[in-house]
């Protein structure tokens, strides 16, 4: 502890957001960075994702020089940034490193411009402006400053109403850039404060005690969750479906835990009744009026799935940043009640536009009439919107298919609950609770994002056949187990 507190502590801008979210983040990455859990393949692809952003925006800066050194060859960016920022000729610097009382900041744009001045650009991959990004900013402002650069710092995200054209992309509008001088001189107190507060942190023999809670998500998830978040017990309050951060906390001030020891006279909703109920008994919970619910489905009953890719920068002619691009449907179909089941599905297998084939294809076998069940209504209607903007040819037959659509969600929300449940409604967590012998354990592609990375890979043109066509298989299987686990559990639903 002594040796801790005679050193001043190196801290990084990531380091000090690290610490902005939780100093007990700040002070593992420093201390314990062992106990960091590995990034999955999600969170690599954000990552990627942001990085790709990044290089896209360096574009607008024609000339500009990239300070080409690793993190861990500190002292080469400094040089190498000296030297650059000395030749009066190089219009701007992407990754310009600076270090001041032992803060270290990479800028990602640093634009020259006249009498001696700077431009300090910050990329986000974002379509918005945080809080936070203002912080990220500030910290950077304060430390060239110091160094003696005079700067304008901005923020610079992507343009949501942005609609690429399919030839290049128009940078100026792609990208927005906002002066954020005021934002970020009203926090220089705060940032020089939050500095000096996480250095005395840092040199604790112990790290701080902070109880888990929304920190360790928001506003990502933190490398060291499992370090703070243990397996909850079985009927653990935090498994009341909706239950607010206000009700957590009137809960923990009465001792309480268990769903079970929550007193009758406590304030819930009719949902979180309904859940504490369904835990007292052991048993599930079947509204009155999921008959009549039943009731309204017309056959042929078709059991409808999509899986997407959200893509930061548009790739296809029509598409915004951030759309999601269609690129598997399946589909189940009962034509009568007692008529045999069947499929019918569709996965883009190269980089051509998947738009026009999927909703093609997925046009000849809805037909016209009957209703069509989906998990969540919003987002397959919401693709459909975005199907009938791109291809409005197909405007008139989308908007019949939107009015047939039928929200086994919604349905169960408000007709059925299951102990399993853990408070939620998820398609993953239902299926295995009312259907015990089915689930997606073992499926080596078992949710959206993962479809969408397995997809990427399959097309991309860097995997040998047979690998090629195990991700084919892993995703026909999976999309097809979407719609398979609708069927069974509307069979379930029918017989309660």
């Amino acid at each position: 502890m002594a040796n801790r507190e005679s050193r001043i502590m190196n801290l990084s801008k990531s380091r000090i957001m690290a610490g902005l979210q939780c100093v007990k983040r700040l002070y593992l990455r420093v201390h314990e960075p062992d106990l960091a859990g590995e990034l999955d393949e999600s969170s690599l692809a954000v990552i990627e994702q942001g990085q790709e952003v990044g290089r896209v925006a360096q574009k607008m800066f024609p000339g500009g020089v990239l300070i080409e050194a690793g993190h861990e060859e500190l002292d080469k960016a400094l040089a190498l940034t000296t030297q650059v920022v000395a030749k009066g000729q190089v219009p701007a610097l992407f990754e310009a490193t600076f270090q001041h009382d032992h803060v270290l900041v990479r800028a990602d744009i640093l634009e020259r411009h006249a009498k001696g001045n700077w431009r300090l650009i910050e990329v986000k991959s974002a379509t918005d402006i945080k809080d936070r990004y203002v912080y990220d900013v500030a910290i950077q402002r304060l430390v060239l400053e110091a160094c003696g650069f005079k700067v304008v710092p901005c923020l610079m995200h992507l343009n949501r109403e942005y609609v690429y054209d399919g030839k290049q992309y128009e940078l100026e509008k792609l990208f927005r850039i906002r002066d954020v001088t005021d934002e970020t001189a009203a926090l220089t107190k705060d940032v020089r404060a939050l500095i000096r507060e996480q250095r005395k942190m840092l040199a604790q023999a112990q790290p701080p005690d902070i109880e888990a809670g929304r920190q360790c998500t928001d506003p990502v998830t933190c490398e060291f969750y499992k370090v703070c978040n243990k397996p909850l017990p079985d009927g653990h309050v935090r498994n009341l479906p909706g239950l607010s951060s206000t009700k957590l906390d009137k809960l923990k001030d009465l001792g309480v835990e268990l769903i079970g020891d929550i007193p009758r006279n406590f304030p819930l909703t009719e949902r979180q009744k309904r859940a504490w109920e369904c835990v007292q008994s052991g048993k599930p919970w079947f509204g009155k009026g999921l008959k009549e619910t039943l009731a309204e489905l017309e056959y042929p009953v078709h059991f409808m799935d999509f899986e997407t890719l959200g893509l930061a920068l548009p790739r296809f002619p029509g598409m915004r940043p951030y759309d999601q691009l269609p690129f598997q449907w399946s589909m189940h179909i009962h034509r009568k009640p007692d008529a045999a089941l069947e499929h019918y599905g569709f996965l883009a297998d190269n980089k051509d536009d998947p738009r026009p084939s999927f909703l093609k294809s997925l046009c000849q076998a809805i037909g016209r009439k009957g209703s069509i069940v989906v998990y969540n209504q919003g987002f397959e209607s919401g693709r459909l919107k975005n199907l009938a903007s791109w291809l409005p040819k197909y405007e008139d037959t989308i908007t019949g298919i939107q009015d047939r659509l039928w929200d086994l969600l919604a349905v169960m929300r408000a007709n059925v609950y299951h102990p399993g449940f853990a408070g939620s409604f998820s398609l993953k967590r239902v299926l295995p609770a009312l259907i015990p012998n089915m689930s997606y354990d073992g499926m080596e592609v078992a949710e959206g994002t993962e479809a969408g990375l397995a997809w990427e890979k399959m097309i991309d043109g860097e995997v040998d056949s047979a690998e090629r066509k195990r991700l084919r298989a892993a995703l026909l299987a999976y999309c097809k187990q979407d719609t398979l686990a609708m069927v069974r559990l509307l069979e379930v639903l029918r017989e309660a």
